[in-house]
Order: structure tokens, then sequence, then C-alpha cells
């Protein structure tokens, strides 16, 4: 039972950088645009949370720093995909050899050094209750400001009419702008508070689960967060089992070494990836299991056009 109660804990804590990239990937989907840069922008929000944190000695600081780091590597993404029309793919590319390669010349100063991090709190009465109160409230506060998050985006999403502004956007920019819906408008939103989201998830992972600065920490996480968005639907609600999950997958070859098991940990760490790429097996009959993404996803918007 102990060994279970650790696994799920550990999993929540290595599924929430992977849970806050993934929404903002979400919400910037759901908007029809594709940023293939997620991995470069969770590394250079992990690069400037840990660096502003170590400077000013407040890891709120450096969380709100990640996520500004995300922001304007995301704005350089819409200046090209949105106001140029350039290809998409092209351009999320680039963010990933530009996030690599930045935040690598950067950080080097900050290896090996140590900055202040966020904690884990525990909460009182709840966190006493058997087994469950381990698992869900002994956490850091972040954890909660996820979930808070996730049911925030659902709502914003289905319950609002921006949120339907957004998803008009994504399916039929051209009926969208017919009904009075600025498309580049709602897709400039969608792409900054996903950048800034990314962000934040890779400066929680310098300041609250891995708690240093290593050059390309991230580790292709932010791959994996991609196919999280389809694993998804693209809904913000399945993205917490999936970030979750997935957390699990790959804090288990950890977990099985402390009890003695034998599998080498190179296979163990495949597991996540494995399940990456079952993921993106699975988007290929997206249709049979409703996995369908907006239909107007990674298409650059001319408007007049037909």
């Amino acid at each position: 039972m102990e060994f279970l109660i650790s696994l799920f804990q550990a999993s929540i804590r290595a599924g929430t950088p992977l849970l806050f990239a993934t929404l903002g990937e979400t919400i910037t989907e759901r908007s029809g645009i594709l940023n293939l840069g997620v991995e470069g922008l969770m590394v250079m929000g992990a690069m400037s949370g840990f660096a502003l944190s170590y400077m000013t000695g407040n890891p709120w600081i450096g969380i709100l720093a990640g996520g500004i780091a995300g922001l304007i590597l995301a704005l350089i993404h819409g200046f090209f995909s949105i106001t140029l029309k350039v290809d998409q793919i092209v351009s999320g590319l680039m963010l990933v050899l530009l996030g690599l390669g930045l935040s690598g010349l950067i950080g080097k100063d900050y290896i090996g050094t140590v900055a202040t991090y966020i904690d884990p709190i525990t909460i009182p009465v709840l966190s006493s209750v058997p087994v469950l109160g381990k698992i869900l409230f002994t956490h850091d506060p972040l954890v909660y400001v996820s979930l808070l998050l996730t049911a925030f985006l659902w709502i914003t999403l289905y319950k609002t009419s921006f949120g339907l502004s957004v998803i008009a956007t994504g399916e039929n920019p051209e009926a969208a702008d017919t009904a009075g819906i600025n498309v580049d408008f709602v897709r400039y939103i969608c792409l900054l508070s996903g950048g800034f989201l990314i962000g934040v998830g890779g400066a929680y992972l310098s300041l609250a689960y891995a708690k240093l600065w290593t050059e390309g920490m991230t580790a292709g996480r932010g791959w994996i967060c991609l196919a999280l968005v389809i694993f998804s639907g693209w809904m913000p609600q399945r993205a917490v089992i999936g970030a979750y999950l997935f957390g699990g997958l790959d804090v288990l070859s950890f977990k099985l070494q402390a009890i003695g098991f034998t599998i080498p940990y190179q296979l163990l760490k495949m597991i996540p990836y494995i399940a990456t790429i079952l993921v993106l097996l699975l988007s290929l009959v997206k249709e049979k299991y409703k996995l369908k993404a907006p239909s107007a996803l990674g298409k650059p918007y001319f408007r007049g056009e037909r």
C-alpha cells in the first residue's frame, strides 16, 4: 500500500508540469494554431524561472518569469504564423531550436547553483484522511492551481461566449469571421495565454519538481504534451488524466528500482515515450475514438478567401 501511495503522490507531482503545458497547448490548438514549439517554450520557462528565483530569492517571481518567457516565444510564433501566415510547423520547430539553444547559452552559469524553491504544504484535516489524504493533500500550491485552472478552462471553453468564439475560430474561421469574430485577435489571445501556461509548466519543473537547472532538462516533455493534447481529445478536463498517467509512467522506473526491481533503468525510462508513440498511432484512427482535431488546425486564415 505504501508503494502505491508513494507512486500516486509522485505521479501527481510529475504530471503537473505536463498538465500546465498540455492545457496551454490545448487552448492554443482549439483556436486553430498548431504550436510544435512546446519543448522550446518549456525549457525557456524552466531556465528563466530558475534564474529569476535565484536572483530574487522569490520562487513565485520565478514562476511568473517562466510564464513570461513562454509568452514571448509564443508571440514570436504568432507573428510568423498569424500575422505573416507562414507554415506553422516550420515556425514551431524553429521555436524548439531557439528555446533549447538560448536556454543552454543563458543558463550555463546557473548549472549547479541553488535557487529558492516551492515546497509542498500539508492541508490541515484533509491530509490526515487515510490513503487519500497523503495522495491528494500534501502537494505544493501549484498542483491545486493547475486543477482549478483545468476547471476554469473547461468553463471558459464550453460555457462562455468567448469560449464559443475560440471553438468557432478553430473549426471554421470563415464562418466565425462572418459572425463578427476577429479571428486573428482570438488566435493571438489563445496563443499567448497558452504560451504563458507552457512557460509556467517549465518553471514548475525547475522550481518545484526537479528543483535544479540543467541544460535540456525538459527531456522531451514538450513532445509528450503534444501527444497528450491528442490523448485528451482537445478537452481540458481530460488532460488531467493524461498528465497524471504519463507522469506516473515517468516516475515508475524510480519507484520500481527503490523496491529492488531488476529491469534495466534505461528500459523503464523508455515507457513514457513508447506510450507517446502509441497515442500518436491512436490518432490515426481518431474518428473511431472521437479524437477529432479542430478542423482549421494548422491552417492560416486569409480573410476574404474561400
